[in-house]
């Protein structure tokens, strides 16, 4: 295959990318424009996951895998062997346009290694945007990777090109950045996420720059930070970045060095605790504080954060269904927001009793050793913290899915041809 062909490109680049995790919903408003193409109002962006938790329904694609950086666990660091590409900007819009034009995706997720330096690829990704969205007049979502390092007014200019940007932390803290990626530093990293919040909070580009708000990802396995440190972070990037969402990556082994660890299998359950705990910080109202502490770092693989939260704090509990507030039913393992709201409702024209939980929404398999319901305890045990644990674990341990055999997708499992004369798949 020609190396300079769209196809060989879209091959190397498209594989590249799937270390990347955008598995969101857009987020954007954008209402369809005249003479424009695609929009972001009507149903946002549409995904199909694939079994790793990997998002397909963005073209997925680097700009290029070319590296200056050398970082022990990327795939595309600079001394590996591996086959190298780069689009040109004209080709990253052609091919953005023609697959939503057949439907293939809804959006375009783009990022890019860094070539040369970090305002030189910011140029070329800028560049791609202006094509795609004043060329082809693309109103669709677009979410776009910033380079670290790169400079104030390169970031601006992105950023009214797109819906979502992500300056991606990748290394939970500084030791592990020092030791794992030393050609970066916690400054280039976190100078661009304060700049973008900074940004997003004026009211001079109001929903004109990134209204889809910026994200971060974390990559989980790589180094030896604990969840304690992982989620601590993730609270600090809510509450003073006012970041969207903070995406966890489960490390994938494709590099050998004795500062990585031998992993056999990424460590997709931890990095699924790690995705309920943000929700449970995000939407239920804990903090990290309360979830894990110094003397517990690491969150349980059999039990979900709720339940191990509840298992600790056994002197809240049990709570009467008909009397708590909003918020504590929030705490209630097996009861989520929507059952919360419903159960409000439906108890202020009569008592709830334990049948009617179920109807409810509730999940009453974890929730019934933690209710009372009119003064009654439904539990199948005593109100004990161990025996109520025992009842709890899986009957075959979810730790079993750390054994399966994992195989890292690419974005497409045959690629459709294109014309370099004709712009046609």
């Amino acid at each position: 295959m020609n190396k300079e062909s769209i196809q060989y490109k879209l091959r190397i680049l498209s594989s590249a990318a799937k270390y990347d995790v955008s598995c969101v919903s857009s987020g954007s408003s954008r209402k369809s424009k005249s003479s424009y193409i695609g929009n972001t109002a009507i149903s946002g962006i549409c995904h199909s996951f694939t079994p790793d938790g990997r998002c397909i329904s963005l073209l997925k694609i680097l700009l290029t895998n070319n590296c200056i950086y050398n970082c022990l666990y990327c795939a595309n660091k600079s001394t590996n062997d591996i086959e190298r590409a780069m689009f040109t900007p004209d080709e990253i819009a052609l091919l953005t346009i023609e697959f939503y034009k057949r439907n293939y995706i809804e959006g375009l997720f783009l990022s890019s290694g860094v070539y040369k330096n970090a305002d030189y690829t910011m140029e070329l990704l800028i560049k791609s945007l202006h094509i795609l969205r004043n060329q082809y007049k693309f109103n669709g979502y677009i979410h776009v990777k910033t380079i670290p390092g790169a400079s104030k007014e390169l970031i601006t200019k992105l950023g009214l090109l797109s819906d979502r940007m992500s300056v991606n932390i990748e290394l939970p803290s500084y030791d592990s950045l020092k030791l794992l990626a030393p050609q970066k530093t916690k400054q280039n990293i976190l100078t661009p996420m304060n700049y973008i919040s900074q940004v997003l909070k004026s009211k001079y580009y109001k929903n004109k720059f990134v209204p889809a708000g910026q994200s971060t990802q974390i990559i989980v396995g790589a180094s030896f930070d604990t969840d304690y440190r992982i989620i601590n972070l993730s609270q600090g990037l809510y509450d003073k970045l006012n970041l969207k969402r903070v995406f966890y990556s489960a490390y994938v082994s494709v590099n050998k060095s004795p500062h990585l660890p031998s992993l056999i299998t990424p460590p997709l359950l931890r990095e699924h605790r790690l995705y309920q705990a943000d929700w449970l910080i995000r939407v239920y109202g804990f903090d990290a504080q309360e979830l894990l502490s110094e003397s517990d770092q690491f969150f349980d693989l059999d039990l979900d954060p709720k339940v191990q939260w509840a298992l600790r704090n056994m002197d809240e509990f049990p709570m009467e269904i008909n009397k708590v507030s909003f918020e504590e039913l929030l705490r209630i393992p097996g009861i989520g927001k929507t059952s919360a709201i419903k159960i409000l409702k439906a108890r202020r024209v009569h008592n709830l009793y334990y049948e009617d939980l179920k109807c409810l929404g509730a999940v009453l398999k974890r929730a019934k050793y933690f209710i009372t319901c009119n003064g009654k305890y439904s539990g199948e045990t005593k109100f004990d913290c161990g025996l109520i644990r025992e009842k709890l674990l899986p009957k075959k341990s979810l730790s079993l899915v750390e054994k399966e055999n994992f195989e890292q997708l690419s974005f497409f499992s045959s690629l459709p041809s294109i014309s370099s004369n004709s712009g046609q798949l």
